[in-house]
């Protein structure tokens, strides 16, 4: 139990990362009275526009996130996004703050090489084949060992940032680059290559551990981009035995992080099994068609795992599909436009992040569809989606 927000008695919860996703905890979080901290790296971040106060800190200046933490004092402490200093938060553990899902977790799953390290050479999942690389030379010779198509990815990047495909050995300079761009560690020049994986399609499975034990959304389908998700709709259709063998892999994972909350596991669907792909310790981006599809939206879900209340069920109330809006260049006067004409389109939400700025590819809105079916849901979504438009104050 806890006494209300701003009091003595309150509950606390501090969210490091403060975007879209940590915008629908905080909502969820608020419902049930819980105080809540946002935390950023930049000012207006969507979290902050709803928590009851805000801060802006580098996460990964451990001194910092340290001073902030301790003059907070939260009950729970939130990993949202990657950059944060994971190793600090490990320390905190140890001195009796409580880290979701855990300060190992938390630093394993915003590591690329922790994760796959994990769950390849620990646990035995299968994943596809893969290399590290430091040095364009070693990104040359990881390529030339497992072949082209394969993955390049920083080590630590959100939202697809930096990962891209490399066709054929002549593109290792250009996805080198890209890499290191889109990482967010500036530091570092580490990258995984991985080989191609030729999936049939590829799903998210929210995996929820609670005092309840553990529980599973229906899987969720997502179409990506430049590894960003832009489309994603639930169910996603699966044979009972691949159905199966995703939960045993989102268990085995999981089980061996530990905790409570809501997990994405990503997963490759193959025409001869599951491949696990990434796993993520909070709320998904795909996840987001769950505030139009299920009874306890992901977000919720998440909330009260965290808080150790009871998950006892998860439910599908319809099929239904979200599509995204992007923008197409950066700009501090951007405006989301065409909100009637997607609102107009049959059992159709929309969700506008409020971001202070705009950069190219920079997800800035959602479109939430339900229909009778997906394939129907699908098309709205991608039909809201496209009325949405973006505006720019200075071009006028």
């Amino acid at each position: 139990m806890w006494g209300a927000p701003l009091s003595a008695d309150a509950k606390k919860i501090m969210l490091l990362g403060s975007g879209e996703l940590g915008k629908e905890v905080v909502i969820e979080a608020q419902r049930l009275g819980v105080e809540c901290i946002a935390v950023d790296r930049y000012a207006g971040a969507p979290a902050m526009q709803v928590a009851h106060r805000s801060h802006v800190i580098d996460m990964l200046d451990a001194q910092a996130l340290r001073e902030l933490i301790l003059r907070e004092r939260p009950d729970l402490i939130v990993p949202e996004i990657e950059a944060i200093a994971t190793t600090m938060l490990q320390q905190l553990e140890s001195e009796g703050f409580r880290v979701i899902p855990t300060a190992t977790a938390a630093r394993l799953t915003m590591d690329r090489e922790g994760i796959r390290r994990l769950a390849a050479e620990t646990l035995g999942l299968p994943t596809a084949a893969y290399r590290f690389a430091d040095t364009l030379e070693e990104l040359k010779q990881a390529v030339s060992e497992l072949g082209a198509p394969c993955v390049i990815k920083p080590l630590m990047s959100s939202s697809g940032k930096g990962q891209s495909v490399l066709r054929t050995p002549e593109d290792a300079e250009t996805c080198w680059q890209f890499a290191l761009e889109g990482a967010r560690a500036k530091n570092s020049t580490r990258v995984i290559v991985e080989a191609f994986v030729p999936f049939e399609s590829e799903i998210t499975l929210l995996t929820v551990r609670s005092v309840s034990g553990t529980a599973f959304c229906p899987p969720i389908g997502h179409i990506q981009q430049d590894g960003d998700y832009v489309e994603s709709w639930q169910p996603h259709p699966m044979d009972a035995a691949k159905l199966e063998e995703a939960k045993r892999i989102a268990t085995v994972i999981t089980d061996e992080l530990g905790g409570y909350g809501l997990f994405g596991v990503e997963l490759f669907l193959t025409k001869d099994g599951v491949v696990f792909s990434e796993v993520s310790p909070r709320p998904h981006d795909t996840g987001m068609v769950t505030m139009a599809t299920q009874d306890l939206s992901e977000f919720a879900l998440h909330v009260r795992a965290i808080l150790g209340l009871p998950v006892t069920e998860v439910r599908l109330l319809t099929p239904g599909a979200s599509a995204t809006l992007k923008a197409s260049r950066a700009s501090e006067r951007f405006k989301v436009g065409g909100l009637t004409e997607a609102l107009s389109v049959p059992r159709t939400q929309v969700r506008v992040f409020g971001k202070p700025d705009s950069k190219p590819g920079r997800r800035m809105a959602v479109a939430l569809s339900a229909a009778e079916d997906v394939e129907t849901a699908r098309n709205r979504a991608r039909e809201a989606a496209g009325l949405l438009k973006e505006e720019y104050s200075d071009d006028n």
